[in-house]
This record gives structure tokens, sequence and C-alpha cells, in this order.
């Protein structure tokens, strides 16, 4: 009887020690961890200036990085990577030189696919340079100081009356009209070069389309209210990034 009771023992000392080792075994959850760059999927009324406006890019960086040309329609739904892609590998590159080299060898006959190239349009011969002089896009009282740091102060805010004109500070293309820009209102971009960009923002009526054409001085929209405040937000973006547009206007 004693041996029977040891044996019992014995097996529940075992089960109960194998539970112990059971419980201390921490088992990890498995974690997906991306590897690969940040991407961004474009919507409904998109355009490459207003992506790069929304993230502080510049959109020229954007197209380098997506091999697509500045003026390139993207579309709802399209993904656009938002970091430098990692060199090509020496097989990668050999292999592309092989192929190119293939291709060239076929003969004469063969009959060489490039992308067409964009035409240059009137609204884009105003880009060429830098302006060489800008003006003010409204009349009334500067409200803020520009810091960079903060969303709401990436420009100046202008004081006013409701529906008084708005002026493009500089000759340029208009890249993008819409209020797809949370924080924005109906805003205007306009691209003077491929270093300048301004918007207007917190607009009351939007009177350009993009692809258009504006020469320094024409009404592009009016002032609207933000804040139950009628006034503008004025930016201005060098390469990307929000500069202080006092630095640029003119003193007054």
């Amino acid at each position: 009887m004693l041996v029977r009771l040891n044996r019992a023992n014995h097996t529940i000392l075992v089960a109960l020690v194998a539970c112990l080792l059971v419980s201390c075994v921490t088992i990890k959850p498995t974690i997906k961890v991306s590897q690969g760059p940040g991407w961004y999927t474009v919507k409904k009324y998109d355009t490459l200036y207003s992506i790069a406006w929304r993230y502080g890019l510049d959109y020229k960086q954007i197209a380098q990085w997506n091999n697509i040309g500045v003026n390139q329609t993207i579309y709802p739904g399209q993904k656009l990577r938002f970091s430098k892609p990692a060199k090509r590998t020496v097989a990668t590159i050999t292999q592309t030189q092989a192929q190119t080299q293939q291709s060239q060898s076929v003969g004469s006959s063969t009959t060489k696919t490039t992308k067409p190239a964009v035409p240059e349009t009137a609204a884009d011969k105003l880009t060429r340079r830098d302006p060489g002089k800008w003006i003010w896009p409204t009349q009334g009282k500067v409200l803020n100081t520009f810091d960079a740091a903060k969303l709401d102060r990436r420009g100046i805010g202008i004081a006013g009356k409701q529906g008084q004109d708005v002026i493009a500070v500089a000759d340029g293309k208009v890249v993008y009209s819409g209020n797809g820009l949370a924080g924005y209102g109906n805003l205007i971009i306009i691209k003077h070069s491929d270093t300048y960009l301004s918007a207007y923002a917190y607009c009351q009526e939007r009177l350009v389309q993009e692809g258009m054409a504006v020469k320094a001085g024409k009404v592009v929209a009016k002032m609207g209210r933000k804040d139950n405040t009628a006034k503008l937000h004025f930016e201005i973006r060098r390469n990307g990034k929000p500069v202080d547009p006092v630095k640029y206007l003119p003193q007054r």
C-alpha cells in the first residue's frame, strides 16, 4: 500500500513539475515588421503637389523616387513611394546592361519604345526661373509671425474683409485648386519655379483651375473666414519646406 501511494505521489509530482515548466515558458506573439519604405495611396482629387504640400516634402523628390514626371497624372489607388529607393545591386545593373546590349544588337529594324515628352505649356514657361520679385497676396494686417514648427503658423495670416480679392504673388502655374487638404479649407497652390510654391488658404471662392497660367497680380480667389475672422492664410515653400513669407514680400 505504501509503495502504491509513493508511485501515485511520484506521478502527481511529475505532472506538477511539467505544468510549472510550461507556465514558465514565455510565448512571444508573431510581430510583422515592415522592412520596406513608406508608401502613400493616392486619394481622389490628390495631385503630386498637394501630397508633397501635406507632408512637407519636395514634389521633385517624390517624382524622382517613383520614376514619374512632375506633370504626370496620378490616379486614386496608385501607391507612391515616400522614401529614396535602395540602390540597385551590381547583379541587377549587370543584367540591365546585358538586356540593353541585347536590344541594341537585334538590328536596325527594332523599334525602340520611349516615353513621349510632355510638351511645355504656356504655364510651364512661366516657371522657368525663380521670381525676380514678389507682391503681397492681399491688403490687410499681418496677424501672426512665422513658425515652421506649428502647423497653423507655417505661413502668415492676413486680416481683411470676406470676399476681398486674393492675388497671385508672382507669375506661375496653378498646380492645385481644391479643398482636399485638411486644415486649409479652399486652397490654391501656385508653382512659381522648380524651387518655389505659394499657397492661399481659407478662400471663400476659388477663381482658377489646375493647369492655368497666372501672372503676378491676377485675382485667383476671394478671401474667406477662419475662426470667425475674415483672413487669408498665405504660405511660401522652398524645395518643399515652409519659409517665412515676410522675408520675400516687399516691405510696406
